[in-house]
């Protein structure tokens, strides 16, 4: 029975170590994350929800660093109109924008990007999204999409501190849920890549749902 004890303590010791080290890799990527000098792709994908998405993946379309942009994931609430105020783009160049409203969450996102992606013909896509919720964006579009080339396209929030970051409760705490996010979804995209599973049970009803063009 002791021995038992102590085998079931080291193991706990050994999955909490595991687990805290695991945090600390993933929140001092996210605090370097930059990126990539030139990208360039078929198309480019914004998620909403986070400050400056949209802003940066507008730019990127009028750089010409994509054929056509979608914006996925909008709340029902807001119009074309709406968008296209807030984008900063020509009336010509917005008709190259698209406008999912089926995603609800970001494996909903990955459901209605692969639908997007496939009917456009698209096999490199720019993601753009927070930093610290690159990772977790990551894994869950390479699991709906594994021969799609992602390029991410991480975007740092004003109150997101890179320096230092565990010297500010907020970002910490940010960083510390979004990591508890991120394990399932990466559990889900080892489970899809390396074993074969089904990926079915884990797509989104935004599959399902035409885009609003």
């Amino acid at each position: 029975m002791a021995r038992g004890g102590r085998y079931l303590t080291a193991a706990a010791a050994i999955v909490l170590f595991a687990f805290f080290g695991g945090f600390l890799v993933f929140a001092s990527s996210i605090a370097h994350y930059a990126p990539a000098a030139g990208l360039q792709g078929d198309g480019i994908v914004v998620l909403t929800g986070g400050e400056h998405r949209l802003s940066e993946a507008t730019r990127l379309l009028a750089e010409g660093r994509g054929k056509r942009l979608l914006i996925s994931g909008v709340n029902r609430a807001t119009t074309r109109h709406d968008l296209y105020r807030k984008s900063g783009l020509s009336t010509s160049l917005f008709e190259r924008v698209d406008v999912g409203y089926a995603a609800h969450d970001t494996s909903g996102n990955a459901e209605e990007t692969k639908a997007w992606a496939a009917a456009h013909g698209f096999s490199r896509l720019i993601i753009v999204t927070s930093s610290y919720h690159m990772p977790r964006s990551l894994a869950e579009l390479g699991r709906a999409m594994p021969a799609t080339a992602l390029v991410p396209y991480p975007v740092v929030s004003s109150n997101f501190r890179t320096e230092r970051w565990w010297m500010h409760g907020a970002t910490a705490r940010l960083l510390f849920f979004e990591y508890l996010k991120f394990l399932p979804s990466a559990a889900r995209y080892c489970a899809v890549r390396l074993f074969g599973w089904d990926d079915s049970a884990f797509a989104n009803s935004a599959a399902k749902h035409a885009l609003s063009i």
